[in-house]
């Protein structure tokens, strides 16, 4: 490595000094605390990944947090064994009957998702709950197993200080423009695409 000249240093504390003015101004200037409405959606991997790092996140600040489940069956993850160490903080509600294409019966996806959907709204309704994921309700949405307007009104009508985050591809255009912050998680590369097959500890 090249040593850095005096100069140089110069130039870079220079530059660092004007954007750490610019950076403090702009975070000095957004004021508002309230709930949000995270969806996170797109054809890349990691949706569920991130939500639930939000969740690690908010248990490190002592907060009570809530999982509903909707698409997914009883079948173990590793963030679900995890996540269980902390029973006292964490509701955790697989409500699925698996993926649409192993079930092959929408009658009986339908009554799961408005069974997983009536939990979701018993957790909204609770003062000591912080943070509610709703992992895959995108899928519930996509193939109208839940009424859609129905779902973003009870969403936008939560209480202001709860934290909501949405998971699953092909968000809704009424959801995302009810949110507060939607990330697309775009695929540039995937290993399953190399017949690499999913792998404990990093699928589930």
């Amino acid at each position: 490595m090249s040593e850095i000249s005096e100069e140089e240093a110069a130039r870079h504390r220079e530059k660092m000094k004007k954007r750490k003015a610019v950076q403090d101004a702009e975070v000095a200037a957004r004021t508002i605390e309230k709930g949000l409405l995270v969806v996170n959606t797109g054809p890349g991997k990691g949706k569920t990944t991130a939500a639930f790092g939000l969740m690690l996140r908010a248990l490190g600040h002592g907060w009570k947090v809530g999982v509903v489940q909707f698409i997914k069956g009883h079948w173990a993850t590793g963030e679900r064994t995890a996540f269980e160490r902390f029973s006292d903080l964490v509701e955790w509600h697989t409500m699925g009957e698996g993926f649409t294409w192993e079930t092959q019966d929408k009658a009986r996806d339908v009554a799961a998702a408005a069974r997983a959907w009536e939990r979701a709204v018993e957790l909204m309704g609770r003062k000591d709950i912080r943070l509610i994921v709703l992992d895959e309700l995108n899928i519930a949405l996509r193939y109208d197993y839940l009424p859609l307007a129905e779902v973003v009104e009870t969403l936008k009508a939560r209480r202001p200080d709860l934290h909501v985050v949405v998971t699953g591809r092909n968000a809704k255009p009424e959801l995302i423009a009810a949110a507060d912050l939607v990330t697309e998680m775009i695929p540039v590369k995937h290993h399953f695409d190399a017949g690499v097959k999913a792998q404990a500890g990093i699928e589930f």
